[in-house]
């Protein structure tokens, strides 16, 4: 498996897209690279809506999670909302097992993501 935990961050006009590209997310020190990589990114952009990419992705720690509500809860302090896409069903089941299914809206892939939240 694939530790190396490689997360690409881009604007893509008003939306900002954080695609994960590894199959696994589970070193709690690379999870806390990447936190700091998106927070960086979100204070200095302030993106209305954070969209986290999960194609291709199928495990990850519960310490995502954890990096997924710090997202939320810096997004809300300026109206912001963070997204999940693309996350296969099993990872899904966490969200369900946990509520956090009531907490982050999702979408079957990026493509629907950006076009749903680009009409709101």
């Amino acid at each position: 498996m694939d530790d190396e935990i490689d997360v690409e961050i881009k604007m893509e006009g008003t939306v900002a897209i954080a695609a994960f590209k590894s199959t696994s997310i589970s070193d709690v020190d690379r999870i806390a690279v990447a936190s700091a990589e998106i927070k960086k990114f979100v204070n200095e952009n302030q993106p209305k809506i954070l969209i986290f990419d999960f194609e291709g992705v199928k495990f990850f720690s519960s310490q995502v999670l954890g990096l997924l509500l710090d997202a939320r809860a810096k997004l809300q302090m300026y109206n912001g909302e963070v997204v999940i896409s693309a996350i296969n069903p099993q990872l899904h089941r966490v969200f369900k097992i946990t509520n956090l299914d009531k907490v982050f809206r999702f979408f079957p892939d990026r493509e629907s993501a950006v076009k749903t939240i680009g009409a709101d």
